[in-house]
């Protein structure tokens, strides 16, 4: 195998058979040093060329935000290969998480880490989140010498996040009031009317400490990658919403089958679609699980 070390790395952008070269943020050089921990091996053939040609496509970035369906396990591929790429580039700043609290992050995890040492770093919640779907690409970060960065909004903030109006003024009014309304079709027309307001603004809530992570994470030349839930992606309604304008940002919507046909053109700079995921009647168990709740004017925060 050669050596990789200073700007050998450079060359590594469309290297799609080579090694990834493997450095801490800490190190603005990039490539300096040998790595702790085994490089990840890139992909190659058609299908790597063609994410490679996406990624260019996108950039240049300061935050590229990619909006998931949590069920579409390719779409969990998608992202750990975008991580792979960026960091093969020596592009990549960070990756932030819907699936982490803000406030965790592996920023003091050696590259050699554990998966059980990086799992307690971000105290992750493997109910939630299955860590078989979301482990390799924080894995490929942090194996890369990258941050991964917790960025939702903590559990214990979001009872104060419903009672407070001044969120309803962070998004233009028919913003807003699209919000509700895809609050009310997630949750299949369960929640009582007084609900929508107070769930519409944990959503508000969870886009502004995302985007106030990517802010905090931004590093000239380099890109934080959010994954995400496609809501908070969404131009139009969440996270870009709330990014400061010096920072240019990038939404991926990565869409399992053909889409609803009513998407806004404006609400993601490029849609990636994947294959069709079986049909589920998810209403079915949100009615049995749920109904109850709704009569008592009470209900799980949303996860679009």
């Amino acid at each position: 195998m050669p050596h990789l070390s200073g700007l050998s790395c450079r060359s590594l952008s469309h290297a799609l058979g080579s090694l990834l070269c493997v450095a801490t943020v800490a190190f603005a050089g990039g490539c300096a040093g040998r790595p702790e921990a085994p490089i990840v091996q890139l992909t190659s053939g058609s299908a790597a060329a063609a994410m490679d040609a996406r990624l260019d496509a996108l950039l240049p970035a300061d935050v590229l935000l990619i909006g998931e369906q949590h069920n579409a396990t390719e779409h969990q591929q998608i992202e750990q290969q975008v991580i792979t790429l960026l960091a093969a580039r020596g592009l990549l700043a960070a990756v932030a998480l819907e699936m982490a609290d803000a406030g965790v992050s592996t920023a003091t995890l050696k590259p050699s880490s554990t998966e059980e040492q990086t799992r307690h770093a971000l105290k992750w919640n493997d109910k939630g989140w299955p860590w078989a779907a979301y482990g390799p690409a924080v894995m490929t970060a942090v194996r890369a010498g990258v941050p991964v960065l917790g960025a939702n909004l903590p559990g214990a903030q979001q009872q104060d996040s419903m009672a407070d109006s001044k969120l309803d003024a962070q998004l233009p009014g028919p913003a807003l009031k699209t919000q509700q309304q895809r609050i009310r079709i997630g949750h299949c027309n369960l929640l009582p009317e007084s609900q929508l307001a107070p769930m519409a603004r944990i959503q508000i809530a969870k886009d502004i400490t995302m985007a106030n992570m990517l802010s905090q994470a931004a590093l000239t030349g380099k890109v934080v990658v959010l994954l995400a839930g496609s809501g908070h992606a969404d131009r139009t309604l969440g996270v870009p919403q709330h990014l400061p304008a010096n920072l240019r940002a990038k939404a991926v919507h990565l869409r399992a089958g053909d889409g609803s046909g009513n998407e806004p053109t404006d609400a993601f700079d490029s849609v990636w679609p994947t294959p069709d995921l079986p049909d589920t009647d998810y209403c079915a168990d949100l009615r049995k699980k749920f109904a109850p709740n709704s009569a008592a004017g009470s209900a799980p925060a949303p996860r679009p």
